[in-house]
């Protein structure tokens, strides 16, 4: 594992907390075919996919320091 990859996995998880920001703040997405997105359901993903990265960031940085 990488200073690199590790960099991108804080990435990934910052642009996740910005998405569950806006998801707070009332935002809605839709599909290119204007169904909207079930956002409780992606509000969930987002939730479980910043977990999963503080946990994967924590071991990078116990490993890499």
């Amino acid at each position: 594992m990488s200073d690199s990859e590790l960099e991108r996995l804080k990435a990934r998880r910052v642009t996740a907390l910005y998405r569950l920001d806006l998801i707070g703040k009332g935002a809605q997405i839709t599909f290119d075919d204007g169904t909207p997105v079930d956002m409780k359901s992606e509000q969930t993903r987002l939730e479980e996919m910043v977990a999963d990265l503080d946990r994967r960031i924590a071991r990078m940085e116990t490993t890499l320091h």
